[in-house]
């Protein structure tokens, strides 16, 4: 079988990418893997700390439960997205403990965020973990720069912080951190915002971010690993699609299959129909929209 850093390497050279659905409630697991396997395309299932602290995610051993009883590894593996070493709320984290934890579970790559912290912290952090993840022979994610949107409250103007390029991650950083560091694949902030978690926020359709496009070529060539967008939903088509051709290997996709089921629980006090809701929703996403469909065919060719 396929490693997932082989994975990511046929599929970085086909100018596509895996999509990662982050799953804040328990029973989105199963409709999320069933649609990636009718699909015949491959993706990740990922959960976050948030979702364990303001959803109803519980624990990476809850989720990785959930996830082995309806596993099917040609088509999916477990990652632990967004291990904060400062989390949202601006408190310290114990990431090393909650990272080893997951590798000691079985996920397939894990992600720490030292995005909060200085550079030279960042480096120093992530560094540590890669040292942890490469031990147990699996990739480990970091992040450099600001994805927004996790946060108490509203984003300022978005169209401020575009043209600011405010967060954007620095390309001679992201050169010298991902040389210092050892990581496999690296958050970037190109114009990419998180859906909101907090309050009613949470509720609200998620804004239509742009990508500079040129910028994250300029990232693709200074680090030469695979690149990750967070805050995939909600981006206009055209553009996920050419960002694929420019150095995005992995897309994070929360909001969209979080508010189907949310909306479908709520009108029908009925977790089935939730899922079912999940099981659309994914299946739309990969096969109409990110065109993603059959992508485990790709990998099938390459492991003969």
């Amino acid at each position: 079988m396929l490693t997932l850093n082989e994975i990511v390497k046929i599929i970085a050279k086909s100018g596509l990418a895996i999509p990662a659905f982050n799953v804040p409630y328990l029973p989105m697991v199963e409709p999320v893997i069933q649609a990636v396997v009718d699909q015949n395309s491959f993706a990740l299932i990922e959960t976050a700390r948030l979702e364990w602290l303001k959803f109803e995610a519980q624990s990476p051993e809850a989720v990785a439960k959930e996830f082995f009883r309806w596993q099917n590894p040609e088509h999916v593996r477990l990652h632990l997205d967004h291990i904060p070493v400062i989390d949202e709320d601006g408190k310290r984290v114990d990431y090393l403990n909650l990272i080893q934890r997951a590798i000691d579970l079985g996920y397939h790559s894990v992600m720490v965020d030292g995005s909060r912290l200085s550079l030279e912290e960042n480096i120093a952090a992530t560094f540590s973990v890669a040292d942890l993840a490469h031990l147990a022979r699996i990739p480990v994610e970091a992040e450099l720069g600001a994805v927004l949107g996790h946060e108490s409250g509203p984003l300022p103007p978005y169209d401020e912080l575009f043209a600011s390029g405010k967060g954007f991650t620095n390309v001679d950083e992201a050169r010298r951190f991902v040389h210092e560091t050892g990581c496999d694949w690296l958050s970037v902030a190109i114009g990419n915002i998180h859906g909101a978690i907090s309050g009613s926020y949470k509720d609200q359709k998620k804004l239509a971010a742009r990508l500079d496009l040129a910028h994250l070529e300029k990232l693709a060539k200074a680090t030469s690993i695979p690149l990750v967008l967070h805050g995939g939903s909600g981006i206009p088509k055209e553009t996920v699609l050419a960002s694929f051709k420019k150095g995005i290997v992995k897309i994070n996709i929360g909001t969209e299959i979080r508010q189907a089921y949310e909306t479908a629980l709520k009108e029908s006090n009925n977790t089935v129909a939730a899922q079912k809701a999940v099981y659309e929703r994914t299946s739309w996403l990969i096969s109409d929209y990110f065109g993603l469909k059959d992508i485990y065919a790709l990998l099938a060719v390459e492991e003969k």
